[in-house]
């Protein structure tokens, strides 16, 4: 039988028994019929999309069945048995809407393990299955149950440190990619896709489902669903418009070897090889001057009449304040040594 995703997760319930998170060492993108077979028989996988709450016996049976030729699952499994937190083998048999959060877990490691890239998995209703959630030096906290711990934790002469409280947890506390550089990780959430080469400084962000594609600089911010192609470079305090908060369909994405300059922003698509001049925000409905070679305006379209188009300059006329957009005959290209991550 063809499954999407199989995985074995250690993570945290509150004291009613619902579940916070999960941390998933090891995800497997489509495993084999041989590993399903084998949960079927030692784990009560009936099929289709579950998360099973498992115990020690069930994973030391599965270990046994998988052992001589799933060696490293066989392994995690034993690990697990002697886990102080509950243990869910999660199964996707179909990439469906999720239905409970260890699956809604499950797929944003996929996407941060680079298993998946971003809208390649589907993400359809999440936010109903994520709890809101104090995260914590000390792990997830139910928000009715962090006044306790907080008490708790100054009893024992600690500090019980909030980090933040939201859906998303930090990446970095989930899967930390190879050849990256993050300087700030609480600004790269859990479900972002960050490409082998990628640079996130300070004050970059990159939000679930979203990322980069491979080498690239990143100082500004990247939204939910927003991806960034090979070679690219986001300056300073720019913005790439999200599809989320607004209630668009539109899939904001650039193009390979582009610069948005320090402060810009865009609400529309780029190819390849675009520039946005520093402190320009391009929207889907901005009116733009089209200039030929001679700087001769050609006509005037607005923002989404250039939407996925490469080599274009846009810029602001210092004088008149109009948008303008030119051929781009110089494209740039990143400093190696900036994005050597090894």
């Amino acid at each position: 039988m063809s499954v999407f995703s199989f995985a074995i997760g250690v993570g945290t319930k509150n004291n009613d028994g619902q579940w916070l998170e999960v941390y998933y060492q090891a995800p497997l993108l489509h495993p084999t019929t041989e590993l399903i077979n084998a949960a079927k028989e030692t784990l009560g996988y009936e099929g289709g999309n579950e998360a099973l709450d498992v115990d020690g016996a069930e994973l030391n049976a599965f270990a046994d069945a998988v052992e001589s030729n799933f060696p490293a699952q066989a392994m995690l499994a034993r690990a697990c048995t002697e886990s102080k937190k509950p243990i869910v083998v999660t199964i996707l048999g179909e990439d469906t809407q999720a239905t409970s959060t260890p699956e809604v877990y499950l797929k944003l490691h996929l996407l941060s393990h680079r298993l998946v890239k971003p809208h390649g998995v589907n993400l359809a209703g999440i936010f109903g299955l994520l709890p809101n959630v104090a995260w914590t030096n000390h792990g997830a906290i139910d928000l009715k149950e962090l006044p306790q711990a907080q008490l708790e934790a100054r009893l024992n002469g600690e500090l019980l440190s909030v980090n933040s409280v939201d859906k998303f947890p930090r990446m970095t506390d989930y899967v930390v990619p190879s050849g990256v550089r993050i300087a700030h990780t609480a600004r790269v959430r859990l479900g972002a896709y960050i490409g082998e080469g990628t640079t996130i400084m300070h004050e970059g962000f990159v939000n679930f489902n979203a990322g980069t594609m491979g080498v690239s600089m990143v100082e500004g911010r990247i939204s939910a669903g927003v991806v960034i192609g090979d070679g690219s470079d986001l300056g300073g305090g720019c913005s790439t418009m999200g599809t989320l908060s607004g209630g668009g369909n539109i899939i904001i994405s650039v193009g390979e070897k582009c610069l948005l300059g320090a402060n810009a922003g865009i609400g529309i698509p780029l190819g390849d090889r675009c520039t946005v001049e520093a402190g320009l925000y391009i929207t889907a409905g901005t009116k733009i001057q089209v200039l030929d070679d001679q700087k001769n305006i050609v006509e005037v379209v607005k923002g989404r009449d250039l939407a996925g188009k490469s080599d274009l300059l846009f810029r602001r006329d210092s004088i008149s304040g109009a948008v303008q957009c030119v051929t781009n005959k110089t494209a740039i290209e990143l400093n190696n040594e900036l994005h050597a991550n090894n």
